[in-house]
């Protein structure tokens, strides 16, 4: 890596342990793509109380040639992100799908009629008309009730499936437009 790891936490005390794991998992990624510029990383514990115990969100963002490649883990559902380590081991996982599939634009080595990304909607504001998806690298996607196709927002729950495609919006990543996933409809 061009430029040393930088490790943030955020709404807890700074750990020896949690940073030397987490340079460990950033070392692994240089490893394997030796042309990181730079890795920012972020462990957060959610700063209110939680019925069940604090679920950690871990994010990483890694600086490659030709841009900025995101990932964050937001915990969700997952309550094995109880445990920090998980939670951590979860996010660099993802950001290696990332690395591996950026990897794979640059070689060329990406086929040319790709299906749309998929997702499943992650939050749902029906009275405002907009929501996010999520996907499985864990990047949450804004979308607006004009992005979805066939008048079809009013169909859609937390958790459905959808294929959409993004682009870069005045706030980061948003999905241009949005569809239903049909049950039973294999991946291309």
């Amino acid at each position: 890596m061009q430029l040393p790891v930088q490790v943030t936490f955020r709404y807890m005390e700074p750990s020896v342990a949690i940073e030397a794991k987490v340079r460990e998992r950033a070392d692994e990624l240089d490893r394997f793509y030796g042309r990181i510029m730079g890795c920012r990383v972020v462990v957060e514990a959610p700063h209110r109380r939680h019925h069940q115990g604090k679920l950690y969100h871990v994010r990483v963002d890694l600086t490659v040639p030709g841009g900025e490649l995101p990932v964050t883990r937001a915990p969700g559902q997952h309550h094995a992100h109880e445990d920090v380590y998980v939670a951590i081991r979860d996010s660099f996982d993802a950001a290696r799908r990332r690395l591996e599939d950026y990897a794979r634009r640059q070689r060329g080595s990406v086929k040319g009629h790709l299906a749309p990304p998929r997702g499943h909607v992650s939050q749902l504001f029906a009275d405002d008309g907009h929501g996010f998806i999520a996907t499985d690298d864990g990047t949450e996607i804004y979308f607006h009730r004009n992005s979805v196709l066939h008048d079809a927002f009013g169909r859609l729950r937390i958790g459905t499936e959808v294929e959409f495609t993004a682009e870069e919006g005045e706030k980061g990543q948003q999905a241009s437009t949005v569809r239903l996933v049909r049950k039973g409809r294999a991946r291309a």
